[in-house]
Parts: structure tokens; sequence; C-alpha cells
């Protein structure tokens, strides 16, 4: 008899590295988040506040690194960090949309089919190592992909809340009303994001999308208070502390 063919194991890893996961509501698995995709300047008025032009601009993605995700229970109050090297941390509150499936070049009208569900999510932001950058002609990250940049609230799966068309989204600071719009009011859906996206990327199991913010993004100060609303979704808020030593 022939010996039995040997399979070669996997190597073994230096070190272990845990799995950045997301609570589903109702259920005990957790999402296991692969990527981070966020859309730019997707509400005209805001596209308008950050010096675009939203009727002639196609949209554009960044993304954040998956150790961004800082989860927040419903209910509850987070403490987030002031971050280090900025003097100008804004807000900004989006739809998250979390996908089961994917693939390439996906059509509009079959998009939504690979969500899995939608959360309520925070794109945090060094407005002026940002904009500084901007200025240079050199990438976003350091103003957008650092530490806990992407508070995010349990995701609720789609077959129970439907598709976010449309609905209030909101943030208010120490109770004070700032960015208030309609997630209808989107310049590119949330389908036509996830086709866009498909064309750049082959996207996969696991991957978020930032799905963009209102008008009125501003800054916080440790103390302030952040209240972040989506209808049909529960709220989510941090409270930013002092920055960490």
């Amino acid at each position: 008899m022939p010996a039995a063919a040997q399979v070669p194991s996997a190597p073994r890893t230096l070190f272990a590295l845990p799995q950045t996961t997301i609570p589903v509501v109702g259920q005990e698995a957790a999402f296991p988040v692969r990527r981070i995709y966020c859309i730019g300047r997707n509400y005209a008025a805001h596209a308008r506040e950050m010096g675009s032009d939203p009727d002639r601009e196609p949209p554009f993605f960044f993304q954040k690194p998956t150790d961004a995700i800082q989860l927040v229970p419903p209910g509850g109050v987070v403490d987030h960090p002031y971050p280090s090297l900025t003097r100008n941390y804004h807000y900004e509150v989006e739809l998250v949309a979390a996908l089961k499936s994917g693939g390439r070049n996906i059509p509009t009208d079959r998009a939504l089919e690979h969500v899995y569900g939608y959360a309520v999510g925070l794109d945090m932001t060094r407005r002026d190592l940002q904009r500084g950058m901007g200025d240079q002609k050199k990438p976003w990250e350091i103003g957008k992909a650092f530490d806990r940049s992407a508070p995010i609230g349990p995701i609720h799966p789609a077959e129970r809340t439907g598709a976010f068309t449309k609905g209030a989204i909101s943030l208010a600071v120490n109770g004070q009303v700032k960015q208030n719009a309609d997630l209808s009011q989107m310049i590119w859906s949330v389908a036509e994001q996830i086709s866009k996206l498909s064309e750049a990327f082959e996207l996969k199991a696991g991957d978020i999308i930032y799905s963009g913010t209102p008008e009125n993004v501003g800054p916080v100060v440790p103390g302030d208070l952040i209240l972040c609303k989506i209808e049909g979704l529960p709220d989510l808020s941090i409270r930013i502390t002092p920055a960490m030593g």
C-alpha cells in the first residue's frame, strides 16, 4: 500500500492577534470585521462646507484599520479619550452598513442583497491634521485612521430592520443639536456605494461601510457628551475624556 500523502501543516504564528468583532442584536455570534470603508462628502451641504462641489464630484472612499473600532453598547455612555496631536477634533455621525457577502462590479439593484445589517457609527476626525495633509496633497490617514476613530453600536440584522433609505439622522453635543438631516439626502445611497466600491475592490463578508455624514461637523473637547441618533436604531453616546498619558 502506498504511504498516505502528508498534508503540510500551517506555520505557527509568532503571536496571536485579536479579531475585531461587533455584537449583533439577537445573536450570540458576533460580526467579524474584515475592512472598514468610509465615503467622503456624501451629503451635499457637508460637501459644500468642506469646499467641494457635490454636483460634479464622483464618490471617493478611504479606509480605517479594523482596530479603530470602539464598541458602544445601547443605553450606555463610553469614555472616548481625546486623541494625540490634534487641537481640532471633530464628530461625524454616520449610518454603517455591514456586509455578509460581496464580489466585484456588483449592480446597484442587487447591492443590498449583500448587506447583513446596519449600525450607528461615528467617524471621528483630527480635522486639523486632515486639512493639513490635504493642503500638502498627502494622504488623510493621520487625520482619519487612528485609535478609536470609529465608535459603533451593535449591528441590527437587515432582515429585521429593512433597508435604511430614509429616516432622521442627528447628533447633539451637550444636549444641543449640531447635525440634523435625513438619510434620503445622501448623494450616493448605500446600494450605490456598494456598487461603486466593488468597481475598485473585491468586497467580502465582514466589510463595513461608513456611509457619510450630514453638514455641521464641528469640534469637541474633553467633558463634552455626544449623542447620535438614527431613526430605527438605538442611540449611540460617548463622552470625550482627557487625552491618555
